[in-house]
C-alpha cells in the first residue's frame, strides 16, 4: 500500500530518526545507519508502518541480544564489531529480501498478493532474529557440536550448534510470527490469519537458521561464502519455505 504524501514523509522522517539513534547508540556504523535509513524509507512508503515496526522491532532485539553478555564475547573473540555494532555487509544481508518483497508487492499486488507479502516478509525477519539469537546466546553456552558430523567444535565456530542456541532460534523465529500477528492485526492492513503467519513464520525462521549453519560449514568455512552472503542465502531459503507453506495452506501467492 504506497503511503500517500504526508504519512510517506512522516514514515521516512521517523525511519531517519531511528537510524540516527542507532548510529549515536553505536550499533550500527554510520554506512550502515545510512543503508538502513535508506531501505527502510522504501518500505515504510511502500509497505506502511507495520513492516516497519517489524523491522524496528527485530533491529532492537538484535541489539539487546549483541550486548548481552558482551564482556564474555570479547574475551572469547565471537564478539560482534568492537562494540557489537553492525555494519553494512550485516544490515544489507538482512534488510535486501524484505525490501525486495515489499517493493513487488507495492508496485504490483498482483504478483505478490497482500497476505502472502506480509507472511513472506515475516518469515525472512524471523530468520533473521532466529540466527541472532541462536549465535549470541548460544556462544554463552560453552559448547556447541558441528551440525553436520555432531563432533564438538569451539563455540562461534561456522555450522556449529548447541541445544541452548536451538532453543533460542525457535524463541525468535516464533516470537517475530507472534509481534507480526499483532502488528499487521492492529494495522490498516489487517491479517485474515494470525495463526497461519505465526506457525509458518516459526517453521521458515527456524530451518533458515538450521541451513545457514549448513552454509557455514560447508561453503563459508572454507572462503566460497562470506558472512554476509551466507545470511542472504540461509534468509533467502526461509522466504522459499514458507511460500510453499503458504501454497500448501491456500493462502496463495
Amino acid at each position: 500500500m504506497l503511503l500517500t504524501l504526508v504519512p510517506a514523509v512522516e514514515g521516512i522522517a521517523a525511519t531517519v530518526a531511528l537510524a540516527v539513534a542507532a548510529v549515536l547508540s553505536r550499533s550500527l556504523t554510520p554506512v550502515a545507519g545510512g543503508v538502513a535509513a535508506l531501505f527502510g524509507s522504501v518500505i515504510v512508503v511502500l509497505g506502511g508502518f507495520a513492516f516497519l515496526a517489524l523491522l524496528v522491532l527485530f533491529v532492537v532485539a538484535s541489539v539487546l541480544a549483541t550486548r548481552y553478555g558482551f564482556e564474555e564475547k570479547k574475551r572469547k573473540n565471537v564478539h560482534e564489531g568492537t562494540e557489537g555494532e553492525r555494519g553494512v555487509s550485516n544490515v544489507l544481508a538482512h534488510i535486501l529480501l524484505p525490501t525486495g518483497l515489499v517493493v513487488v508487492a507495492g508496485f504490483d499486488p498482483r504478483l505478490l498478493a497482500r497476505f502472502p507479502e506480509i507472511v513472506l516478509y515475516t518469515a525472512a525477519l524471523a530468520f533473521g532474529a532466529a540466527d541472532t539469537f541462536a549465535s549470541e546466546f548460544g556462544v554463552l553456552a560453552g559448547n556447541a557440536r558441528s551440525i553436520l558430523t555432531g563432533r564438538p567444535v569451539p563455540p562461534g565456530t561456522n555450522g556449529g550448534v548447541s541445544a541452548v542456541g536451538e532453543m533460542w532460534a525457535l524463541v525468535g523465529a516464533l516470537t517475530t510470527g507472534v509481534v507480526a500477528a499483532v502488528l499487521f492485526s492492529l494495522s490498516e492492513v489487517g491479517l485474515p490469519r494470525p495463526g497461519l503467519l505465526i506457525g509458518v513464520a516459526a517453521l521458515a525462521g527456524f530451518l533458515g537458521c538450521q541451513f545457514d549453519s549448513v552454509l557455514g560449514e560447508t561453503l563459508e568455512n572454507r572462503g566460497l561464502l562470506t558472512k554476509g552472503s551466507t545470511n542472504f542465502l540461509a534468509m533467502l531459503s526461509s522466504i522459499v519455505v514458507a511460500a510453499v507453506a503458504v501454497q500448501v495452506a491456500g493462502g496463495g501467492l
